[in-house]
């Protein structure tokens, strides 16, 4: 992780820094189990920290970050209606800031198995479908 990286997680309030390591976790070990994407790196996008795959550029990053208040998210891409589709399935019962993030706070549980859903989503967005007859 970059100083530059760092440096946002850390002026994060302490609950908040939590959930944020919670998810980067969660995206690390949900890039590990996709080597069809590439390595995955961190920097940062609109001041938030990123996570891109090394075909992807920033079509379909996912970044984390704080929000108003004491929550925090994770966003993807407004315009791929990925929210909108984990929203339908796996999301249900989470909050959701319009089309581009689910929205957590610092108090809430956050389970891996229904987030890796959305991770994996976005990391693999642009793979190419394979056709489902």
């Amino acid at each position: 992780m970059s100083g530059e990286v760092r440096a946002v997680y850390d002026a994060c309030p302490v609950p908040v820094r939590q959930g944020l390591h919670q998810l980067r976790g969660m995206i690390l070990a949900q890039a590990d189990l996709m080597p069809q994407i590439g390595p995955v790196t961190e920097s940062l996008r609109w001041g938030q920290p990123a996570f891109l795959t090394l075909d992807s550029g920033s079509a379909c990053s996912l970044r984390i970050g704080p929000v108003k208040g004491q929550g925090f998210g994770l966003f993807v891409h407004c315009q791929t209606g990925l929210i909108a589709a984990f929203a339908a399935g796996a999301g249900v019962g989470l909050r959701f800031g319009g089309t581009r993030a689910v929205l957590f706070d610092p108090s809430d549980r956050i389970d891996p198995a229904q987030i890796s859903v959305l991770i994996g989503q976005a990391l693999g967005y642009h793979l190419p479908r394979v056709r489902r007859d």
